[in-house]
């Protein structure tokens, strides 16, 4: 079957996560490796147009990998008010589920991270000889997956 291929899309920009402490998120995905590209304030009613939400107010940072590639936008809402929490859904509850970061030195990057209060959701797992990976709830639960490729150049 022939697929005809679409040629708008240019690149994946960010993955937003609302969060309640821009501050502890911002530190814990500093320690993961993210640099802070910068924090602001998006108000007004043009954003409303864009989310559905109407006036809003809600304070972003906008986080990037050491490659310069992908993005975390955290955003916390003063306006409108959070209406849903959905942080502590099980690994198979519908919807978004994770962010998976690879990494280097997966047992020293975890030691790190447990400092910053994360804990491991089930265990370190090796896939063949080709990754090891693992689950994480970072600050305020948020489910993070770490992958080391094994014998990475």
């Amino acid at each position: 079957m022939h697929t005809m291929v679409n040629n708008n899309l240019l690149r994946m920009d960010n993955v937003g996560i609302v969060v309640e402490s821009l501050d502890e998120v911002i530190s814990f995905f500093t320690e993961l490796g993210l640099k802070l590209q910068g924090r602001f304030m998006v108000e007004g009613e043009w954003a409303g147009r864009v989310t559905g939400l109407g006036d809003q107010s809600v304070e972003i940072a906008m986080m990037v990998t050491p490659d310069g590639h992908s993005r975390l936008e955290l955003s916390r809402f003063l306006n409108p008010p959070v209406v849903a929490d959905h942080r502590d859904a099980p690994v198979n509850a519908l919807g978004y589920l994770r962010v998976m970061f690879a990494v280097k030195d997966l047992d020293e990057l975890l030691t790190r991270l447990y400092k910053q209060g994360a804990h491991l959701v089930g265990e370190v797992v090796q896939y063949e000889d080709v990754y090891r990976l693992c689950y994480i709830r970072g600050p305020e639960g948020l489910l993070i997956g770490l992958a080391e490729e094994l014998n990475a150049k």
